[in-house]
């Protein structure tokens, strides 16, 4: 494919000056973030409910953070595990540790007991660094007795209410105190040095980690800053509003890294509040926002939202589940522009296929095309290696610089993921004739009803076009008669009906095949999410199997 636009048959819809064989250049995330340290010193970098800190103090954070490691032994080889919510110290950490040349590992605050002993077993980690709110530091305990030699680090978070930091435990101030006015240790960090085990969510079973390099993150924030450079949403002059968690890779690599690279401000948030969103995009002239489309919703639910002025938008992003196309539409009324999204994965980095920022007629749902620096083909998901053309579904493999090399502790895992130098996503789509693609489902997620391939996406989309219903997953269940069948989790708007299962095929019958038709219908008060926001389908599934196994007793 290199080089050949022929082979890249989207080459022709990227901006003008952007080529689909772009290759970023070969180097690390520390030497592509070192300039804008002095580049932009004096503007804002992070602010965190009304603590602001500019590129000069977010720097100097970061290096005395950094030789403290240092001094204290961390180097090139050890992991250094960041517990921490959506806070001004997740970027000093992250920061830091990749200066002293080690490596970090992802935990989410919402992950279980049994997730966080898994990582912190699988991943080898001899630092854990949390707040000092006691929701955390009550975890932070017990992996301390599972781990005893595990080194403690705690930071004084302004949102976080404070409990009482055990004796076992090191201050950040007290780690830095005698470091202030460090400068960035002298490190030598080559290009694949780990940078970040980043555990995939995973379908079954344990997570696993996704190595990615220094090389891998750093041409991904690169690939999106090269497919954005001709419009208006890229450079140091915009102020993102970011709710998206920190400590999964696409509000890491997008919202953070990619805006600190270009000298952006980042207005960064635990959780999301509609109300205090709207404000802030308002007072401060917000020119990204981006989340899950409930996070839309909630928006424009605000009661005072004509009063506000959202122009300042260029940039609308959303993700984790189909978008209502009414929301779209009063979004672009709203704001002037188009809600875009796009397919990525924590293996990518998660830099893969993006939504150009203007869509001809006819390609509603396309989650776009390929980002600069990333190759995707469709290939049969019986044999990986026949090529199938437009309009053939199938699994989408994909190949680029900000790909992983493998998954941490997994080697048998990581040779059935590639096939001749391909990363196998797992992922069911299709590209059409012009090179747009189509994302259908997961290959886990599909359901063979009566021998056809069904697919749940397809489905909760057109579902999602009921008037009635404001959110929707669909799973396979089993069915005597058709081997699997898909049942439907519907969450009604505000003071709608039910409606039976009945009324919902007569609804679908112009947007599904027979196939396709729900035969269980089930109403939910809300759907159950990822640490991300993203539906959970597998857990909907346990449920199932559980509700199942109790009935069949």
């Amino acid at each position: 494919m290199e080089g050949d636009g022929g082979l890249r048959p989207w080459s022709h819809l990227l901006p003008s000056g952007v080529s689909a064989d772009y290759r970023p250049p070969v180097g690390t995330l520390n030497a592509l973030m070192a300039p804008g340290w002095v580049d932009h010193a004096s503007r804002l970098a992070i602010e965190y409910y009304g603590e602001q800190w500019t590129y000069a103090d977010l720097h100097a954070r970061v290096a005395q953070t950094a030789s403290a490691l240092c001094a204290r032994g961390i180097a090139r080889g050890d992991v250094v595990a960041l517990y921490l919510p959506n806070t001004n110290w997740q970027p000093v950490w992250f920061l830091a540790v990749l200066a002293a040349g080690a490596t970090v590992v992802n935990l989410s605050p919402l992950d279980a007991p049994r997730e966080l002993t898994h990582k912190m077993a699988d991943s080898g980690a001899r630092w854990l660094v949390s707040v000092d709110g006691d929701s955390y530091l009550s975890r932070v305990a017990t992996l301390k007795q599972q781990f005893p030699d595990l080194v403690v680090v705690t930071c004084d978070d302004a949102m976080t209410p404070t409990g009482t930091v055990p004796d076992h435990a090191v201050r950040h101030a007290d780690l830095v105190a005698d470091h202030k006015g460090a400068q960035l240790p002298d490190v030598p960090v080559a290009p694949d040095d780990i940078a970040l085990l980043q555990y995939t969510g995973g379908t079954t079973g344990l997570p696993k980690a996704a190595i990615l390099s220094q090389r891998n993150i750093a041409a991904a924030v690169q690939s999106y800053s090269e497919l954005f450079r001709g419009e208006p949403q890229f450079g140091p002059d915009q102020r993102a509003l970011v709710y998206t968690p920190l400590f999964h890779i696409f509000g890491l690599t997008t919202s953070l890294l990619r805006r600190l690279s270009e000298g952006a401000g980042i207005y960064l948030r635990q959780r999301f509040d509609a109300a205090e969103a709207l404000n802030l995009i308002h007072e401060k002239r917000i020119t990204t926002f981006g989340g899950v489309p409930t996070m839309w919703i909630g928006l424009l639910q605000q009661p005072d939202l004509e009063t506000k002025d959202l122009s300042s938008i260029n940039y609308a992003i959303s993700g984790g589940a189909p978008l209502p196309v009414a929301v779209a539409r009063r979004v672009r009324e709203l704001m002037g522009v188009n809600i875009r999204g796009g397919w990525g994965m924590t293996e990518t980095s998660p830099v893969g296929i993006n939504i150009p920022a203007t869509l001809p007629p006819g390609k509603d749902g396309t989650v776009g095309i390929p980002v600069p620096g990333i190759d995707i083909q469709i290939v049969a998901a019986d044999d990986p290696r026949r090529l199938l053309g437009p309009g053939e579904r199938g699994e989408l493999r994909v190949r680029g610089p900000s790909v992983t090399r493998g998954y941490w502790n997994r080697p048998e895992e990581t040779r059935d993921a590639f096939v001749d130098g391909w990363l196998m996503t797992g992922d069911i789509g299709y590209m059409d004739d012009d090179g747009y693609f189509y994302i259908v489902d997961r290959k886990k997620d599909m359901i063979v009803s009566s021998g056809f391939n069904v697919y749940p996406v397809a489905i909760e989309r057109a579902v999602h076009e009921h008037p009635s219903v404001v959110d929707v997953a669909v799973i396979g269940i089993p069915d005597p008669y058709r081997g699997e069948a898909a049942k439907a989790f519907v969450v009604l708007r505000e003071g709608a009906a039910e409606f039976s299962l009945e009324e919902l095929r007569e609804f679908l019958a112009d947007r599904l095949g027979r196939q396709e038709m729900p035969q269980q219908l089930e109403f939910r008060s809300a759907l159950p999410r990822t640490a991300v926001g993203k539906t959970s389908r597998l857990e909907l599934r346990e449920q199932e199997r559980d509700r199942h196994a109790t009935t069949s007793n």
